[in-house]
């Protein structure tokens, strides 16, 4: 019943077009301290006829971080003074290459860094006495296990109970210290900033992604606007350029080629995983592939073994997924052009202009990608989007690039970046699938905000 709400809900959505993205309702934030990204911004500016007053001029840093203190000055705080009478026409922020990837985390209070000088002991001990207490029950455990009843099994008995009661404790303390110090506050620039009308919210970890297409609309429609962001960047300036380029080449004619994922064979079992698991992302990928095969009719290899796809093997690829080779580029796909692909994996994007750099976010644009997109940090599964969703959602040629990714984002104020044209609508002349075939995903897996 759900997946069937769900189908009805997902063409509703397509039968009304919420999201009806036009250059005009695209923004680009460029980094006045660097030429280059203002040559990239004027360039996206004139292939595809955004308005000059949606370029807005920012004072930045030239690297890949910006502290929290001057994201709020330097970027929220112009952006919104900029946008102030316009709150309700801009749908997009385009980030353009020179714009920080990272925002940093939140730094704790005094109130808060004195309670933190005082757990940090109480934390440290509880940790040193359930290291003795599960050296302890090693140490006794094989005459333990011979004889229960004996004085070393009795001991035994009395250390796991003392060890679980050390566990929680140190579980709790741990997580109070977490809290105490603003972990994970930090986020990838322009996810944080699809919260950009957001006055105040919860910086640790992340929120919910309310332009999901699963999101409750009652509720979306209660909060503050969230916008769509994506950033036109990559290994040089010339490449960034080209994804444009390659988009509006392909979308006239439509996007040809080949579809590869590269799954792992982990099952997926709903009675224990939600979705967003390790089981729950390679069985999406699964799906992506039947749903890519057997509905839209296209040549999809899916390789579901442990081991990526080898170097060379993967020609005329259109569309590409898989995981998990974690900061080691594989190249193995021969991209044509205006080809969409991503790589399930924790630190892709950590930077996208060092030099000699084995992510595969860099690399796949260097191959020819005109579309990636991947994490500036850990972002755990739940940080990508479903990809049976997102490519599923790509191929109905309904929506732009960044209409898929908003669509299918589980998460904001989090690690994720999409890089690409966010017009870019790769399927527009030659759509595949209809809306109403596009499932969530996994079969049998629950949204974030619908519980058990």
């Amino acid at each position: 019943m759900l997946r069937f709400l769900l189908c009805i809900g997902c063409l509703s959505v397509s039968m009304t077009r919420l999201f009806a993205l036009e250059p005009a309702e695209v923004v680009l934030l460029v980094n006045r301290n660097m030429p280059e990204s203002v040559a990239v911004a004027e360039h996206y500016r004139a292939k595809r006829g955004v308005p000059k007053e949606n370029l807005i001029s920012l004072d930045l840093p030239a690297g890949d971080d910006i502290s929290r203190l001057d994201y709020d000055r330097k970027v929220v705080a112009p952006i919104r003074a900029a946008l102030k009478e316009r709150k309700g026409k801009v749908k997009a922020l385009l980030c353009i290459y020179g714009v920080p990837l990272r925002v940093g985390g939140v730094q704790p209070d005094e109130k808060e860094k004195a309670e933190l000088a005082k757990l940090q002991p109480e934390l440290a001990a509880a940790r040193e006495r359930l290291k003795l207490v599960q050296d302890r029950i090693q140490e006794l455990g094989p005459s333990a296990k011979k004889e229960p009843d004996s004085a070393a099994g009795k001991e035994v008995a009395q250390l796991e109970t003392e060890r679980a009661k050390l566990q929680r404790q140190e579980q709790g303390l741990e997580s109070r210290r977490r809290w105490l110090a603003h972990d994970e506050s930090h986020a990838a620039l322009d996810n944080e900033l699809m919260l950009l009308w957001w006055d105040s919210y919860e910086l640790r970890r992340f929120i919910v992604n309310p332009l999901h297409f699963q999101y409750p609309t009652e509720r979306r429609q209660e909060q503050q606007p969230v916008l769509m962001t994506a950033r036109l960047d990559g290994p040089t300036p010339a490449i960034a350029q080209r994804l444009v380029d390659d988009a509006i080449e392909v979308e006239a004619k439509g996007l040809h080629g080949k579809v590869y994922v590269d799954a792992r064979d982990n099952r997926f079992d709903p009675k224990g995983d939600t979705g967003y698991g390790y089981g729950g992302y390679d069985e999406s990928m699964r799906e992506m592939a039947r749903l890519l095969k057997e509905e839209a009719k296209m040549d999809v290899t899916l390789d579901n073994k442990p081991d990526v796809f080898a170097p060379g093997t993967c020609p005329e690829c259109a569309l590409y997924c898989g995981w998990y080779s974690h900061g080691n580029f594989v190249d193995s796909n021969q991209f044509v052009k205006g080809a969409v692909a991503w790589h399930l994996a924790s630190s892709e994007a950590v930077s996208l202009r060092r030099k000699d750099s084995k992510l595969w976010c860099p690399n796949i644009l260097i191959k020819g990608a005109a579309a990636t997109l991947g994490p500036v940090a850990e972002p755990y599964t739940l940080g990508f989007p479903k990809p049976a969703e997102f490519f599923g959602f790509l191929a109905t040629g309904e929506y732009t690039l960044v209409e898929c990714y908003s669509k299918t984002l589980n998460v904001t104020s989090w690690m994720v970046t999409l890089i690409g044209d966010p017009l870019y609508n790769p399927f527009k002349a030659n759509p595949r699938l209809k809306c109403s075939q596009v499932l969530a995903s996994p079969k049998g897996g629950r949204f974030l905000l619908l519980g058990k």
